[in-house]
């Protein structure tokens, strides 16, 4: 059985006809606008899928507050619970702390002794003032820029703020590892100083 063509052309060519220019302009343009949109998602998804280099692995994201008033003897936070993140005044998702540590704030004073001149003691005219440095967890992308969580990349230095039932603040992330990476340390980041300072 032989298809006739012949109608639908006639067909087509009526309809063509019967439009008018700003109608072939807008078809035009709404034809071009779909195959940029799927070639651009499709670009996308790929590029995204090759930057991936480890999928839903666990990173530690540790969270420095300085400054941090608190007249209760208990600390706001605490190990094992949770703690609702806000990245970027982007609200996230609740994540477990894995780590606190805390101290009073620090003043630096002068000494008699000449090897050390300088010594750090306890800011007696801020007795209330605390710094804090938590730790939480949660599972992450890792990417050639660096790690991604909830969509969101993740990075040294970015503001993030920690809420609880009783406390809200604000804090920069000052450290990501992996889980399977040991913390880093706190001695190397002083070696390093004092070795900046002996060196000059």
């Amino acid at each position: 059985m032989r298809l006739k063509i012949e109608p639908y052309i006639d067909l087509a060519t009526k309809f063509v006809k019967k439009l008018r220019p700003l109608d072939i302009i807008i078809i035009s343009i709404v034809t071009l606008a779909l195959f940029v949109g799927v070639f651009t998602l499709l670009g996308k998804r790929a590029t995204s899928s090759g930057q991936i280099e480890v999928d839903n692995t666990k990173v530690a994201i540790e969270i420095f507050f300085r400054g941090v008033v608190v007249t209760s003897a208990n600390s706001p936070f605490k190990e094992g619970d949770e703690t609702f993140i806000t990245i970027r005044n982007v609200p996230y998702t609740k994540l477990k702390i894995k780590d606190v540590k805390f101290d009073r704030k620090k003043a630096i004073v002068p000494t008699l002794n000449a090897k050390q001149p300088f010594a750090v003691v306890d800011d007696v005219s801020s007795p209330f003032q605390f710094d804090f440095l938590v730790t939480v967890m949660d599972n992450a992308k890792i990417t050639k820029d660096g790690a991604v969580v909830g969509g969101n990349k993740i990075k040294i230095g970015m503001p993030t703020t920690l809420e609880g039932v009783d406390y809200r603040l604000n804090g920069i992330v000052t450290n990501i590892t992996l889980s399977a990476q040991p913390a880093s340390q706190e001695g190397d980041t002083t070696e390093q100083v004092q070795d900046s300072q002996d060196a000059h």
